[in-house]
C-alpha cells in the first residue's frame, strides 16, 4: 500500500535545490524538531542536533554519544522467566552548542528577532553546518551573525564551533556567552520505552528518567580551558567534555570564566564599533568510557585540545574537506538530469556517513546519533540495510560494525542459555549486549537477527575477500548461530524428513509468534549453509586455524553434518493453489485487512489498534516475504517473485520506514517500473519531508541505507548471489543515466547505466573484477572499460505488468491481487 509522494515534495521557496547542500532560507518555528534533526552534524561517535547556537527556540536539545547510556529496570506488569530485565537508554550528554549573543543587552532569539537575511546550510562536501543572518536589533542596529559547527571525521573526539559577529550599523556593547550545559535535571516524565508493537503509546520514541542520570564528578574553568565530567547513576559509564576558546576582537574587551557542577561559561564582553568583527572559535573534546574515571577522561580531553590548538582550526577544516572528498569518490550516486533527486540522494548518503563513519567498534543505532528515538538501540537494521552500503563503499567501516557484533558474542551465548537454546542468540534491541525489548512477541521472538548478522558477515567476506577477519572473528558467529538454528528447529517425518522452526516472528511485526515464517526459514537456511561452507573450507585450507576454531567453540564434526542436513531439509512454505509463498504456516487462514478502506488518520495501525486486532488479519507492517525475495533472490523463480510481490504489496501498510526501499527493489525486478520509482521517492524523502511524522526523534538511518540499495540493487539491478557481481538494470524511463562506484576485493569500479547500455570501469586498484550482465559473463580490467548493450525489457507503463493494472496497491475495482485471483477484503468492524 503506497503513500504516493510528488516528484518534488519539498518547499523550494524555503529549501532551494542545491546538489551539494541542504539549504534553509527562512527560519520557521513550527517545525523546529524536524529541522533540528535534518541539520544534525555527527561522525558516528558524536552527534549534535541542529539546535540554534543561542540555546533557545529548540524542540529538543540534543548531543549524543554512540553507546553512552543509562540502565534502568524494566517493569513488567506480569513477569515471566527470560523476560528482558535491563532497559538501556541513550543519554543526552552535556551541550556545548550554546553560544549566546547579546547586543545592547538584547538577546538574539530567532523566534522573535527581526531577521533581514537568513540562510542555514549543511554542506555535504565540507561536512559543516553554517548559518548566516542579518539581525536588526530593537534599537535599529544591523548585525551580521555567522555561526559554524563541525564534528570532525578524522579526529573522532573533536568538534569545532564558531560565532562571528559584525556590527553593520552603529556601535554597541556585545556579550558572547559560550557554555557547556548539562541539561539533565532528573524531572523528566518516566515511561517504559520500546520499539515494537505493544511497547508504549508510541514505541518509536525515547523515554525520560525518573532519577538524575549524570552525577557530577569534575568541573573547572581556567585561563585556557573549561571542563565538566560525569558518571551515570546506574550504568556507571563516564563522560568528560572540555572546551578551549580562541578570541579575535578588534576593540576593548574582557573575558569572564566560571564553572559549576552543571554549567561552565566563557563570557566575552566587548565594545564593538561599526564595521568591527568579534569572533569566538570554540574547540571541544568529548571522551567517554564504560567506567574509566573522569580524571582519566579529563587527561584525554587535554590531549585532544592541546593538539587542536597546536594545529589550528583551518587544519581540521581542510582535513574534514579531504575526508569527504574521499568519501564521495567512493560512495556518490549520480542520477543525470534529476537535480531535486540528486540533492535528496546525497543528503541520505551524507547522513549514512555521519551515522557510521567513526562509530568504530560500536554499532550503528537506528537513529544514528541524531536523536533519542528507539532509545539509541542497535537492531537488525544495521546488518540488512546499512551494511550493504558500507561493504561496497567503505569496507573498513563495515568491518568495524561486524567486529562490534563479534564482541557481543559472549552475551549472545549467555542469552541463548537463558532461552534454553544452544549456540548464541543476539538481542533484538540493545546497546550493551543485553536484550532490552520488553515485548517479546515482536522483540525476542525475532530470532532471524542471528541469520541477519550471519548474512551481513558472509556478504562482507564475499565482497572484500577478507578471509582473515572470517577466520579470526567471524567464523565463531557462524558456528554459534548455526547451533542455535539446529537447536530451535525440529524434524518432522511425513514421507520425507522436513525441518521446521516454530514460535518465531519475522520482520513483519503485525504478525507474531508463528510457525515456519518464510523469511526466518530462508535466512536460517543460508546461515546454516554458510556455516557449513566456512568450517569445511577452513578445515581443508588451514588445518591449524581450524584447530583453533575447534578449541574456541568446542566444534564437533557431527554438528557440521547436522547443519547441512537442517539446511537441506528446511521447510519453505508454498501454497500450490495460489502459487505464492505464505508468510507463515497459517498466514493464509486469516482474513485480509482492507487497507483501501482504512483512512490515513488511523495509520500507522500500531498507534490505533490493539495488537490482537492486528494479529488476526493478513496485514503487514513491512515487507517480509518480499524482503526474502530480495536477499535470497537466487532461491526463487521469476514467476514466484512476481506472484509473491503482487499478493503482498496491496496488504503491506508501509508503516515501517524499512518497507518502501525493499518494495522498490522488488517492484523494479518484477516489472512494475513506475511503482518502483514511487516507492523509491517515498523512501528518499522519509526524513526530508517527515513522511512518517517522527523525524523529530532522529533520522531513519536504515531507510537511508535502503535508498542506496534501491538505486544500486533496484534500478541498476546489482546482485551478489553466488559470491559474484551481476547486473540487470531497470533504469526509470526519464533518467538518462545512473552512475556509482563499488568496491570488490580491494578494487573500485565505476558503474554507469544508461537506457542503452551499462559500462563498468576499474578506477582504483589493479585487480580484475568479473561480473555478469543478464546472464553474460564479462571482466573489467585496469586500463580498460567494458560496455554491454542492454536489451529492451518490455513496457514501462505506470503500474502495469501485462494486463494487470495496479491502482494504489489494488486493482481499479478495489480488490486485492492474490497471485492473479481478485479477493474481496475487509478490515475490523467492517462488513464484507
Amino acid at each position: 500500500m503506497r503513500k504516493d509522494v510528488p516528484d518534488d515534495p519539498m518547499d523550494r521557496g524555503r529549501f532551494p535545490v542545491d546538489p551539494w547542500r541542504l539549504v534553509e532560507t527562512d527560519h520557521f518555528p513550527g517545525d523546529l524538531g524536524l529541522t533540528e534533526t535534518l541539520f544534525t552534524v555527527a561522525n558516528g561517535y558524536l552527534g549534535m542536533r541542529g539546535n540554534p547556537a543561542e540555546g533557545r527556540d529548540a524542540h529538543a536539545h540534543g548531543t549524543f554519544i554512540n553507546g553512552f547510556h543509562e540502565t534502568w529496570p524494566i517493569k513488567h506488569a506480569e513477569g515471566a522467566f527470560g523476560f528482558a530485565r535491563t532497559g538501556q537508554t541513550i543519554v543526552n550528554v552535556p551541550d556545548v552548542k550554546v553560544l549566546k549573543l547579546y547586543v545592547d543587552d538584547e538577546p538574539l532569539n530567532l523566534g522573535t528577532a527581526d531577521l533581514e537575511q537568513y540562510e542555514r546550510s549543511l554542506d555535504f562536501r565540507a561536512g559543516e553546518l553554517t548559518r548566516t543572518l542579518v539581525w536588526r536589533t530593537p534599537s535599529g542596529k544591523r548585525v551580521r551573525v555567522v555561526s559554524r559547527r563541525m564534528v570532525s571525521m578524522p579526529e573522532r573526539h573533536l568538534s569545532l564551533l564558531s560565532l562571528e559577529v559584525t556590527m553593520l550599523d552603529g556601535d554597541a556593547p556585545i556579550v558572547i556567552s559560550s557554555q557547556i550545559l548539562n541539561r539533565q535535571d532528573g524531572k523528566d516524565e518516566y515511561h517504559v520505552p520500546g520499539a515494537s508493537l505493544g511497547e508504549g503509546l508510541d514505541p518509536r520514541k525515547s523515554s525520560g528518567f525518573e532519577h538524575r542520570v549524570l552525577l557530577p564528578r569534575a568541573h573547572y574553568a581556567n585561563e585556557q580551558r573549561m571542563l565538566l565530567g560525569y558518571q551515570c547513576a546506574r550504568s556507571k559509564m563516564t563522560v568528560a567534555v572540555a572546551a578551549d576558546h580562541l578570541l579575535t576582537c578588534e576593540g576593548t574587551h574582557e573575558v569572564i570564566r566560571n564553572a559549576e557542577e552543571d554549567m561552565a561559561k566563557y563570557v566575552v564582553r566587548a565594545d564593538a564599533a561599526e564595521g568591527s568583527t568579534i569572533r569566538v572559535d570554540k574547540l571541544v573534546a568529548y571522551h567517554s568510557s564504560k567506567g574509566v574515571p573522569v580524571r582519566e577522561l579529563s587527561d584525554r580531553c587535554d590531549r585532544t585540545l592541546d593538539r587542536a590548538r597546536r594545529l589550528g582550526v583551518d587544519h581540521y577544516r581542510d582535513e574534514q574537506r579531504a575526508w569527504f572528498d574521499r568519501f564521495w569518490a567512493g560512495a556518490d550516486v549520480v542520477v543525470e538530469g534529476q537535480p531535486e533527486l540528486q540533492q535528496a540522494i546525497r543528503f541520505n548518503l551524507f547522513q549514512l556517513a555521519q551515522a557510521s563513519a567513526r562509530a568504530d567498534h560500536q554499532g550503528v543505532p537506528a537513529k544514528g546519533v541524531s536523536g533519542s528515538g528507539y532509545e539509541g538501540h542497535y537492531f537488525w537494521d544495521t546488518e540488512v540495510y546499512v551494511l550493504p552500503f558500507l561493504t561496497y563503499t567503505s569496507p573498513d567501516t563495515a568491518r568495524n560494525a561486524l567486529h562490534f557484533r563479534c564482541r557481543m558474542l559472549p552475551a549472545a551465548r549467555e542469552r541463548a542459555r537463558e532461552m534454553a537454546q544452544a549456540g548464541a542468540l543476539f538481542p533484538w534491541r540493545t546497546i550493551n549486549g543485553e536484550e532490552a525489548s520488553a515485548y517479546y512477541a515482536a522483540g525476542t521472538a525475532q530470532v532471524h537477527i542471528d541469520a541477519d548478522i550471519s548474512y551481513a558477515l558472509a556478504k562482507y567476506v564475499d565482497a572484500t575477500g577478507d578471509t582473515g577477519f572470517l577466520v579470526r572473528d567471524g567464523i565463531d558467529i557462524l558456528v554459534e548461530t548455526a547451533r542455535m538454528w539446529a537447536d530451535i528447529g525440529f524434524w518432522r517425518t511425513n514421507g520425507a524428513d522436513s525441518f521446521h522452526i516454530h514460535g518465531v516472528t519475522g520482520p513483519d511485526e503485525y504478525t507474531t509468534v508463528v510457525n515456519n515464517n518464510l523469511f526466518t526459514n530462508v535466512m536460517a537456511r543460508y546461515n546454516l549453509e554458510r556455516a557449513v561452507q566456512a568450517v569445511r573450507d577452513l578445515a581443508q585450507s588451514d588445518p591449524a586455524a581450524y584447530t583453533q576454531v575447534v578449541h574456541r567453540t568446542g566444534l564437533r564434526a557431527t554438528e557440521v553434518d547436522e547443519w547441512a542436513r537442517c539446511a537441506a531439509g528446511m521447510t519453505i512454505p508454498f501454497d500450490e493453489t495460489l502459487g505464492i509463498h505464505p508468510q507463515d504456516e497459517h498466514f493464509l487462514d486469516r482474513e485480509v485487512w482492507d487497507l483501501s478502506r482504512t483512512p490515513m488518520e488511523l495509520r500507522p495501525l500500531l498507534l490505533h489498534y490493539h495488537p490482537l486486532v492486528i494479529y488476526r488479519f493478513q496485514v503487514l507492517k513491512q515487507a517480509d516475504v518480499v524482503l526474502a525475495l530480495f536477499l535470497q533472490g537466487d532461491r526463487f523463480t521469476a514467476e514466484e517473485k512476481k506472484a509473491d510481490f503482487e499478493y503482498y504489496d496491496p496488504i503491506t501498510t508501509g508503516d515501517s520506514t524499512l518497507s518502501a526501499v525493499v518494495q522498490s527493489v522488488m517492484a523494479a525486478e518484477v516489472g512494475y517500473h513506475e511503482v518502483a520509482l514511487r516507492y523509491f521517492r517515498s523512501a528518499l524523502y522519509v526524513d526530508l519531508v517527515n513522511l512518517h511524522g517522527n523525524t523529530v526523534d532522529g533520522l531513519h538511518v536504515a531507510s537511508m541505507g535502503g535508498v542506496w540499495s534501491a538505486l544500486v540493487s533496484g534500478f541498476a539491478g546489482m546482485r551478489d548471489h553466488g559470491q559474484r557481481l551481476s547486473f540487470d538494470p531497470r533504469l526509470p524511463v526519464d533518467w538518462p543515466s545512473l552512475s556509482f562506484p563499488l568496491q570488490w576485493h580491494g578494487t573500485t569500479v565505476q558503474v554507469t547505466v544508461t537506457q542503452e547500455d551499462i559500462t563498468v570501469a576499474v578506477v582504483v586498484g589493479d585487480g580484475d573484477v568479473p561480473f555478469r550482465v543478464r546472464g553474460e559473463d564479462h571482466v573489467a580490467r585496469p586500463g580498460a572499460q567494458v560496455t554491454v548493450a542492454l536489451t529492451h525489457q518490455g513496457p514501462r507503463k505506470d503500474g502495469v505488468l501485462g494486463d494487470r493494472p495496479l491502482v494504489g496497491g489494488h486493482r481499479a475495482d478495489g480488490t486485492v491481487i492474490t497471485a492473479g485471483v481478485p479477493t474481496p477484503v475487509v478490515g475490523p468492524d467492517e462488513e464484507s
